[in-house]
């Protein structure tokens, strides 16, 4: 889409790159808070499984409260919002070292949270918005590699400050913050505030026909939780890697993304969004199924690199959404799925913390139902989804 001042604005100064930027920011600050938090909690805060699940519900009560972007957007414009969104998600970063508590570490995480998971909601809705349709899963899988870009950036960081610099938690995570501050700072003052084209419905939006989309989208944030909660908890507490261990599976992690994310963004393109989610979710159940058994670390390690492998095939939720949503409705939509994508968020975490101390295999065999459920629901995708070919079984007007 072309940008209201394309006739002044430099060419790299288009609503792609715009996005890319973001994109890399939210990345390199949310990385660090990310693959420090379990180490901080246990070393500085010493938490339990129970405290690590209240913390990780608090952080997706923003999420769950996503869908209030819809009232923000009638006071500010999108390009705007996301921008401050990542503001606020910066200076919850680079506060998190200061207070090793358990009250604290709650207060800076919903502050952290509120700023990542509205911009998330508004990244999502501004990229169906801006990107064609056929150009949408290959940009989306650009997005993943520039987020592993952001997020090698800064475990690289974490690894030569702490590892080898002694640099303390506090000092990282405002080094962090700092950085990604300024670095909006920047976007802020270069950037255009871009023509969105379709005026987007502003108030909240639930259509019947969208009943697939939105019940992947909750299975997804369920099936996000046992991998961000408990199976990096488990890599800490079984296994007992270290911060510079962890640093180094998460940069195996995104070293893959850098280099395939874009072409899985384009194979899915190729092979149709039922396919590619079959596929994810028929990997899920067996990696779930190891991590419930795993018994050695390396095994461990292993699955937790197949495991995040997966995410890039969650592309073709969106891609679907894009192609049988009226494209006036993809802003209220976006911010109601992410409501909807945290409401087993919000709650599993505390209740598989709980169930965690009893019995971490059975957390794990939670995920392999969530799997099956997902697997079942992708097949009712159609092989050329559209306006009013919604899905196979299930028409609703």
């Amino acid at each position: 889409m072309n940008s209201s001042v394309d006739v002044i604005a430099p060419k790299w100064r288009t609503p792609q790159i715009f996005l890319l930027a973001c994109v890399f920011v939210m990345s390199f600050t949310f990385a660090t808070w990310q693959v420090l938090l379990n180490n901080f909690v246990i070393e500085r805060a010493n938490f339990t499984g129970v405290e690590i699940g209240v913390l990780q519900s608090l952080r997706e009560v923003p999420g769950f409260l996503a869908f209030t972007a819809v009232f923000v957007l009638l006071i500010l414009r999108e390009h705007y919002f996301a921008l401050l969104s990542l503001l606020t998600l910066c200076v919850g970063v680079a506060l998190t070292g200061f207070f090793p508590t358990a009250l604290g570490l709650y207060c800076t995480t919903v502050l952290m949270s509120i700023g990542f998971h509205y911009f998330e909601t508004i990244n999502k809705s501004l990229t169906l918005q801006w990107i064609d349709k056929a150009e949408t899963p290959h940009f989306m899988g650009r997005a993943l590699a520039i987020k592993a870009v952001g997020s090698l950036g800064a475990y690289a960081m974490i690894w030569l400050a702490m590892e080898w610099m002694g640099v303390d938690y506090v000092w990282m995570y405002l080094i962090t913050g700092t950085i990604g501050f300024m670095v909006v700072l920047v976007l802020f003052a270069k950037f255009p505030d871009f023509n969105q084209g379709v005026v987007q419905t502003k108030k909240l939006l639930v259509r019947k026909r969208y009943w697939l989309y939105y019940a992947l989208v909750m299975l997804s944030g369920a099936r996000r939780q046992i991998f961000v909660v408990f199976a990096g908890f488990m890599m800490v507490e079984k296994f007992g890697y270290t911060v510079g261990q962890i640093s180094s599976l998460f940069i195996i992690n995104y070293i893959f993304n850098f280099f395939f994310a874009a072409r899985i963004g384009k194979w899915i393109g190729v092979i149709g969004e039922r396919n590619a989610l079959v596929i994810e979710y028929v990997g899920l159940i067996f990696v779930f199924t190891g991590y419930a058994f795993v018994t050695h670390a390396q095994f461990a390690a292993a699955l937790y690199v197949i495991d995040h492998l997966f995410f890039a095939f969650a592309i073709a939720i969106s891609t679907y959404f894009q192609k049988i949503a009226q494209k006036e409705d993809i802003a209220a939509t976006a911010s109601v799925s992410f409501t909807i994508n945290h409401i087993a968020a919000v709650v599993i975490p505390v209740l598989l913390g709980m169930v965690w101390i009893v019995s971490p295999a059975a957390v794990f065999f939670v995920g392999v139902g969530l799997a099956v459920g997902s697997l079942v629901l992708s097949l009712n995708i159609p092989a050329r989804p559209d306006i009013g070919n919604e899905v196979r079984v299930g028409k609703v007007g």
